[in-house]
């Protein structure tokens, strides 16, 4: 018997990055027992990362600032996305038990299937229709809440997408392209005149469809007002958004199935004194926690191994890239 007793709608109030981020991390905490979520929302001009990038590496963030664009870093792994008012962002948000990727990855196939859009998941995180990308998605947790949220580019300003991101060559390789905007599709060229407003009407009744309930929308007040303000600000600060600055000697990057790595290392006295590391990976937690694993550590390959091995994560998926992260080290990077 299927557990989930209510499925809530809502739509961001703005186009404020650093709000609708706010507002889905309040909707992850807020979530019921036996409740999904379908969140929908749209920033305007602006470059979201994911959890553990390194925002100079993946975006030309003076460029994104000078043009009036506002950088943003989401709580989720995976890569750098272009939002503007041409891309309608969706999130379902359930507890542990009932969350289900396959099941809300039916929503939006039905809701493009009602718009006349076939389109089928592809590798670890797209959507594609006629062979090319319009949706990423990715996905956190938050205690026994889980969270997976993605892009539908519906007419999205391919030019401005590819001056402000910046993926690696190695990136665009591993996909079989030569630059990101020849990756990328939007619906309005499969659908012309294909609205914001259609496609969140798609998607509300393949919800409903899908879950075999109708959506309640969310209710007024239920969501706290200073602790949305509280958790904006926080989404908008220079240390979420950069990052403490190091100064490193040492720069070690590598691209594996799973996404990249980059190690930067500040050496002294022989010593790993302070580490910062940065991937595009689904999977955050291992990502985290390897700068306190690796500083206090000499820097030589087989005290690094050591340290590396001595760590466990408790997700299997992060223990094989933590192998994979070993074997790179130890074939002589460092």
């Amino acid at each position: 018997m299927d557990r989930i007793k209510k499925i809530t709608y809502a739509e961001g109030a703005g186009t404020d990055p650093y709000r609708n981020l706010a507002m889905e991390e309040l909707l992850c905490q807020e979530c019921g027992e036996n409740e999904v979520i379908l969140y929908l929302w749209q920033n305007q001009n602006t470059v979201v990362i994911g959890r553990n990038q390194n925002a100079w590496k993946e975006c030309r963030v003076q460029l994104l600032e000078q043009e009036g664009g506002r950088l943003a870093r989401r709580l989720s792994g995976g890569g750098a996305v272009f939002h503007d008012l041409g891309n309608l962002n969706f999130t379902f948000l359930a507890g542990k038990e009932i969350y289900s990727v396959e099941r809300q990855m039916e929503v939006v196939r039905i809701a493009l299937e009602r718009l006349g859009i076939q389109a089928e998941k592809s590798g670890r995180n797209d959507i594609l229709a006629a062979g090319r990308k319009i949706s990423g998605n990715a996905f956190y947790k938050k205690k026994d809440r889980c969270c997976h949220h993605g892009t539908l580019m519906i007419q999205v300003d391919v030019e401005k997408l590819s001056r402000y991101l910046v993926p690696s060559r190695e990136k665009l390789q591993s996909k079989g392209v030569d630059s990101v905007a020849s990756r990328v599709l939007n619906l309005a060229d499969l659908v012309p005149g294909l609205t914001a407003e259609r496609l969140k009407e798609a998607l509300r009744k393949a919800f409903e469809q899908v879950y075999g309930l109708q959506a309640e929308p969310l209710e007024p007040g239920r969501l706290d007002a200073s602790a949305l303000q509280e958790k904006a600000e926080q989404y908008a600060s220079p240390e979420w958004l950069y990052g403490k600055a190091l100064d490193f000697q040492q720069s070690l990057s590598h691209r594996f199935p799973w996404g990249g790595v980059e190690l930067q290392l500040r050496i002294q006295e022989g010593m790993i004194a302070e580490a910062a590391v940065y991937s595009d990976a689904i999977n955050t937690e291992m990502i985290r926690q390897l700068p306190g694993v690796l500083a206090g550590v000499p820097y030589r390959r087989s005290q690094v191994c050591e340290s590396l091995a001595a760590y466990q994560p408790a997700d299997e998926g992060e223990k094989s890239m933590l192998r994979d992260i070993e074997a790179w080290l130890a074939d002589g990077t460092i």
